[in-house]
């Protein structure tokens, strides 16, 4: 019914402007933008095994995305009440979302994870379920106890040991990479905690050392997995150099100096200068991406610049999965993570991420 006094909507016009509004919630709700941080999770967990990406790695991350995007809803859902009064703009407060529809999505999406880690196969379903109960314990009952951005960062190198798991049935070779994420989100969950309050410069502090040390981590050379197992995980043979003659060991007579004989095919200096190169473009440009705003919060932090902080450890953490995987020696892989940072921002101006 339209309100006394009020002009009437034109005819026709109610229910594509009411779709709209009711995708821009669900948008909203889901946090959108932050979705492009979840496929860097299971390809950085499949670079880290020395195998390249298959059809068990589009399972993982289909996986992946179901899980995370229902603990978005499931976040909101549980927070409906606290949104309310800090918040009420959000979708479930506002109305734009019931909270039974946003509780049945949240049950749905973990549904359809689970189901498509068990198409990944067991390794894959085997990471999942705790991956999801993680998901579901933090939501319920642990984000606001000290064990809440510990479980959101288990969460996180759950999601990468998906990867891993879903694409060579092995995980153990991921657990460096997973640990190294895990501590990223731990950094970013820490600043989360004090977004709509504020008030303290220490959680933006602890995120810029950690920062900090993780790019120093991630730019060290780590032999990539390929260099000491085969795409199908067995160890590769070890390369005997061929004995030397005399010729060839002072191939100019007594008293010059040995001419080093190269392995036939050998690369290895110019794949060390590009992986290095590479790792420090990635590495740098997570380190810029999360170190600004965590600047700007511990100089000022007001919940506008607190929330805006965590948008960019948020966003920081693509540059992070793409310098993983350089790090493990999959530039390809690398590469493909870091172009969804470019879309990522783009709908981050229009969707929060937080």
């Amino acid at each position: 019914m339209t309100p006394r006094g009020a002009p009437a909507p034109p005819a026709g016009g109610r229910g594509p402007a009411r779709g709209a509004g009711r995708a821009r919630a669900w948008a909203e709700l889901l946090r959108l933008p932050a979705l492009f941080t979840v496929p860097g999770d299971a390809l950085s967990g499949a670079a880290a095994t020395g195998t390249r990406p298959n059809s068990r790695t589009l399972y993982a991350i289909g996986s992946s995305v179901c899980l995370y995007e229902a603990g978005m809803v499931l976040n909101d859902w549980a927070d409906r009440e606290e949104d309310a009064a800090e918040r009420p703009e959000r979708p479930l407060p506002s109305g734009r979302v019931r909270p039974g529809s946003a509780l049945a999505a949240a049950c749905a999406l973990t549904g359809a994870g689970l189901v498509l880690a068990a198409r990944a196969g067991r390794p894959a379903l085997t990471v999942a379920a705790p991956l999801a109960a993680t998901v579901w314990a933090y939501d319920l009952a642990l984000k606001h106890t000290p064990a809440g951005p510990v479980a959101m960062a288990a969460a996180r190198g759950l999601d990468l040991l998906l990867g891993a798991a879903a694409t060579t049935g092995r995980t153990r070779e991921a657990l460096p990479s997973a640990a190294l994420l895990g501590t990223h989100t731990l950094a970013v969950t820490l600043v989360s905690r004090r977004e709509t309050t504020g008030g303290t410069s220490v959680p933006p502090l602890v995120a810029l050392a950690t920062t900090a040390l993780l790019t120093r981590l991630v730019t060290r050379r780590r032999l990539p997995p390929a260099d000491r197992a085969d795409h199908a995980g067995h160890p590769l043979p070890t390369r005997t150099p061929p004995a030397r003659t005399p010729a060839a060991a002072d191939p100019a007579g007594p008293g010059s100096r040995p001419v080093p004989v190269p392995r036939p095919g050998s690369t290895a200096p110019a794949r060390f200068t590009a992986d290095t190169a590479l790792r420090a473009a990635l590495a740098t440009a997570y380190a810029v991406t999360a170190a600004r705003p965590y600047t700007h919060a511990a100089l000022n932090p007001s919940p506008p610049l607190t929330r805006r902080a965590v948008g960019g450890g948020i966003r920081a953490t693509i540059p992070l999965q793409a310098a993983l995987s350089a790090r493990a020696g999959a530039g390809v892989t690398a590469a493909v993570i870091a172009a969804l940072a470019p879309i990522g921002r783009k709908y981050a101006r229009k969707v929060s991420v937080t």
